[in-house]
């Protein structure tokens, strides 16, 4: 896999996220109905810029106890984000909650403080968070189905396997594009190319759309 450059990536932070479902549709690599999030997925600072990451995926669970020694500690999940910042580049943490109904928050402020603190830039899950306000004080961007105020018996179980947020399948290193608008996913041999062809779409559009209120 080639890695993207970190001046791409920021390039595409500057985009938001229906212009970079616009710009992969140029591409013709997917029907247009597929590779981004349903709206189940909900931002909940939306005042927040762009988000752009890879995903680093997690499985869940909270309405049980994990057999014993079995979950995956902060600890473990801190060593997985230093591993694709090294390898890969700034991970988004893309969380499958396996319990339905969702019974508890994935995240709080001490997840999402950990997670920032080495390096993630990001979080989505299928399942609900906590925290809100204390959360949004940290900068930090998180995507969620809903709020529950409890964490109940919460373990994380897998990390690094394709899971199902959103209504779509996320991938291990997948690129995410993400922003109040929803997320989307970014074939990654497309990403170049996308965030340099940009400008010229954003400015095409800019005209028509003067074209448009002229029209009145």
């Amino acid at each position: 896999m080639t890695k993207i450059s970190s001046h791409i990536l920021e390039k595409l932070r500057t985009i938001d996220t229906p212009t970079v479902c616009n710009l992969v549709e140029h591409f013709n690599l997917r029907p247009y109905n597929t590779g981004y999030m349903d709206a189940s997925i909900k931002a909940c600072f939306p005042e927040m810029p762009p988000m752009v990451g890879f995903a680093l995926t997690l499985t869940f669970r909270s309405s049980s106890s994990p057999p014993e020694n079995t979950a995956l500690t902060l600890a473990d999940l801190a060593v997985e984000i230093e591993n694709m910042i090294n390898k890969i580049g700034p991970p988004i943490i893309v969380v499958q909650d396996l319990d339905d109904p969702v019974v508890a928050a994935t995240f709080g402020e001490i997840m999402c403080t950990k997670c920032k603190t080495f390096g993630a830039v990001g979080l989505i899950t299928s399942g609900a968070g906590r925290d809100i306000n204390q959360v949004r004080s940290l900068d930090f961007p998180v995507f969620t189905s809903g709020t529950i105020c409890a964490h109940a018996y919460c373990h994380l179980i897998e990390v690094n396997v394709p899971v199902n947020v959103g209504g779509i399948s996320i991938c291990p290193n997948n690129l995410l594009h993400g922003d109040l608008n929803g997320v989307t996913t970014i074939p990654h041999e497309i990403a170049e190319e996308l965030a340099e062809m940009s400008d010229e779409y954003l400015e095409k559009e800019k005209h028509t759309l003067a074209a448009i209120r002229r029209e009145k």
